[in-house]
């Protein structure tokens, strides 16, 4: 089994387990920080691993554009690429491009050129690929071709996603797509798989859509789980609406996938979210948050009664020499003052960013342990209804 069960709490369908990889065992509920082009920002992954960071998502399509896929391949694959031995999730691509989608058609909106011409086909994506303009399509055949080039560990199916504000026509037509997708990635993995192009190990997840909708969740999980994925992602989340329409989408999904199976919850989130998202079932998280607010001065600190985010650009830091989190043992909080720091980011200092994406990728591994913790010891439920005294 690519996915074991260790322990289930009993007040919800939170559960802890050990995700089978090629590249190491992952125990779950887990984080995983966003390395989009085969890195994750600011970080080396010595300084990742000596974190506690035990899987790295990169993104397919910025990938394939550069250095592109065929040299990954060439170098030994995307460990051997960007020299990390542990376990690497991919997603298919789809997703980024039907943002740049929207992002063109603000342009297009605001009389700018429309320079990606982003149209989604039967047959695929096409698009124009940046400044150069160059026609590129993504196909459910080429994404998984891509990601097997990359030898991920874990490989997702290309769907589509179909955007927010939500319309329920529209979601329809991309649930459906999504459906015959997914069934053509299935055929291709399998072909590679027989022709020895697939990595031992190398699993492929299918993903669930439906925006809003209940009857369109419960739609694409039922026939997404009928092709018989290894595990699951739930996408089309955090794009704009309220979290308590995100949680009740995971809700509508979770009973018609396969308890068995890992489920992931794309582009997931702020702590609260994380948590929520485990009471109902997920297993793994991606997101940028915590490296983005780093890069733009913002610490997560925990308090007695909760936790903040704390700006360190503000004035009121410039002669504050207390370290940022005194319990905390990152080396930013053990090495160097809120005074400090505050000087290295107005001063444009890399280093600041480097000190506070340690710092916020910890708060976050430290909650996923805290978690698993209280799941194993059947503490989820208290955890869950104290959240604001997590004591990071």
């Amino acid at each position: 089994m690519a996915f074991e069960i260790t322990k289930k709490d009993k007040s919800s369908r939170a559960r802890a387990g050990i995700l089978h990889t090629a590249h190491g065992d992952v125990m779950t509920p887990v984080f995983l920080p966003v390395g989009t082009k085969g890195t994750v920002k600011s970080a080396r992954n010595d300084e990742l691993k000596n974190w506690g960071v035990q899987m790295v998502l990169a993104n397919t399509y910025h990938l394939w554009l550069q250095p592109g896929d065929e040299l990954i391949k060439k170098a030994g694959g995307l460990h051997r690429f960007m020299s990390w031995d542990g376990p690497i999730f991919t997603d298919s691509g789809g997703f980024q491009i039907f943002s740049l989608s929207k992002k063109a058609q603000k342009r297009a909106d605001s009389d700018e050129r429309n320079s990606f011409n982003v149209k989604v086909k039967e047959s695929g994506v096409s698009f124009q690929s940046g400044s150069s303009g160059e026609k590129k399509e993504l196909t459910p055949e080429l994404s998984v071709q891509i990601q097997s080039n990359l030898g991920s560990d874990v490989v997702l199916v290309l769907d589509e996603f179909p955007g927010y504000p939500f319309e329920y026509e529209k979601t329809k037509k991309a649930v459906e797509r999504t459906t015959r997708w997914a069934k053509r990635v299935k055929e291709e993995f399998s072909r590679l798989k027989k022709r020895k192009q697939i990595n031992p190990g190398q699993m492929l997840f299918g993903i669930i859509q439906g925006a809003s909708f209940p009857d369109l969740r419960k739609k694409s999980a039922e026939e997404i789980s009928a092709l018989g994925f290894d595990g699951y992602a739930i996408g089309g989340v955090a794009v704009g609406e309220s979290a308590e329409e995100m949680y009740k989408a995971v809700d509508t999904c979770v009973p018609f996938l396969e308890e068995n199976k890992f489920r992931h919850l794309l582009g997931v989130g702020t702590p609260e979210n994380i948590v929520q998202a485990v009471a109902r079932g997920c297993d793994s998280f991606d997101c940028v948050i915590p490296t983005r607010e780093a890069r733009h001065g913002k610490v997560y600190i925990s308090e007695k009664n909760g936790y903040k985010t704390m700006d360190i650009a503000k004035s009121k830091f410039k002669e504050d020499l207390r370290p940022l989190y005194k319990n905390c043992d990152c080396f930013a909080c053990q090495n160097h003052s809120r005074a400090y720091i505050h000087h290295l980011f107005k001063s444009g200092e890399i280093l600041a960013i480097r000190l506070l994406t340690e710092h916020n990728l910890r708060f976050y591994l430290k909650l996923m342990a805290k978690i698993r913790e209280a799941i194993i010891e059947q503490k989820f439920s208290a955890m869950k209804k104290n959240f604001k005294n997590l004591g990071i």
